[in-house]
């Protein structure tokens, strides 16, 4: 490549790398002196606050959320019901989602991973009626990624055993649905992907099988494996973008966006899993204060 070539693309990335640092920086200089920060070092921000504050960011500021809501099954959270109604919960969901897609930049994308369905309280098709919910709040739908968890070993309800009474059919699988806000072809950011041509390859097809993650070893009751961020972030974003997570949990997105070289954001409503993220991000991204 021609050197001219060469210093015009480290110019554009270096006015994107400021362009971010200074959108992050920001974000550091407005909730440094609150009691909502938790943790913040270099490329990591953990918030303690609501999802359904509209009005927690004031602007677009995100390239790419990943995240895993709450799932509606009666999960024991410390600050969280995680037993509403099915109305109630896609009434929930509605408002996260709106306040997540007015913080997000016009070529964001959203990466939501849910159930495909659900029979805890009743069969509900949680998985199509949260992207149809995402895209009446103004998301664009891109595609679906199958989770292939196999955990069918620990389910316990089979409805009526060795019977056509009423079996109950259960997939051992969750969603990846990828969602953008504008634009789905990316033309702002640093333009560098670090992705392999093998993880491309394999990571293009939409069935992701890995395994899910434990309980006992994180400490949080739905925790996400880190490896789900980790494919999402190096798939569909550029490095130096920033990555948000509003139910951060255990710290799982930060944590991979701290190790791919990305901003991170992460919002969690709970002042123990708040804790627990922190120490699991400082933990595994070897962070020096």
């Amino acid at each position: 490549m021609p050197i001219e070539n060469t210093l015009a693309e480290r110019s554009k990335l270096n006015n994107f790398e400021n362009s971010n640092s200074f959108e992050f920086d920001s974000l550091l200089k407005k909730f440094a002196n609150t009691n909502k920060t938790i943790l913040y070092h270099k490329k990591s921000l953990l918030l303690q606050g609501d999802v359904l504050d509209e009005n927690y960011f004031d602007h677009e500021i995100f390239d790419l959320i990943i995240t895993s809501p709450p799932y509606n099954v009666d999960i024991q959270y410390n600050s969280h019901n995680d037993n509403l109604t099915y109305d109630e919960y896609l009434d929930f969901s509605e408002k996260w989602m709106r306040n997540c897609f007015n913080w997000t930049k016009k070529q964001g994308r959203f990466c939501l991973n849910i159930p495909l369905d659900k029979n805890k309280g009743g069969q509900k098709s949680i998985g199509a009626d949260l992207t149809t919910l995402a895209q009446k709040m103004g998301w664009k739908y891109h595609s679906t990624i199958i989770w292939n968890e196999g955990n069918i070993s620990r389910r316990t309800a089979w409805g009526s055993w060795l019977s056509a009474k009423a079996p109950y059919v259960i997939a051992p699988v969750e969603l990846i649905v990828v969602f953008y806000k504008e634009e789905w072809k990316k033309t702002k950011g640093s333009n560098i992907s670090d992705i392999s041509k093998k993880e491309f390859m394999e990571w293009t097809n939409g069935l992701w099988t890995f395994n899910g993650e434990s309980k006992k070893r994180i400490g949080h009751p739905a925790p996400f494996p880190v490896e789900l961020p980790h494919r999402c972030i190096k798939l569909f974003s550029f490095v130096d973008d920033i990555i948000f997570d509003p139910f951060a949990g255990s710290g799982t997105t930060l944590i991979a966006a701290n190790n791919n070289n990305r901003y991170s954001v992460g919002l969690e409503i709970d002042s123990k899993y708040c804790e627990l993220a922190k120490t699991r991000i400082i933990n595994e991204t070897g962070m020096l204060f």
